[in-house]
């Protein structure tokens, strides 16, 4: 590459980063001026509200999903002791896979 294409270049990469450093500054500010907005005029409960509904149903969510796993492996726990119960070899098709 030519000396002049790679200064064009580091130019405008320098010209990228102070525009891209302008529009986080400005982010930041619009960001912080509409939390200003909303407790001046009481709009953030609702958004807590909302945050901790969503929260709360994550957890439920995770909860509801480690009581299927401890369903799936008791019956894994099962299926192999009526496994060695039983005089019969087992055959395929004969497994029951939980998920």
């Amino acid at each position: 590459m030519s000396d002049e294409r790679v200064e064009e270049l580091e130019g405008r990469v320098k010209e990228l980063e102070a525009t891209v450093r302008g529009l986080t500054e400005e982010l930041v500010d619009t960001t912080e001026r509409v939390r200003e907005l909303e407790e001046e005029l009481g709009l953030n409960e609702p958004a807590e509200r909302a945050r901790n509904e969503r929260r709360d149903a994550e957890a439920a969510a995770a909860e509801e999903a480690d009581a299927a796993d401890a369903a799936a492996a008791a019956d894994a726990a099962d299926a192999a002791d009526d496994e060695g119960e039983g005089d019969e070899e087992s055959g395929l098709g004969d497994d029951i896979i939980v998920a």
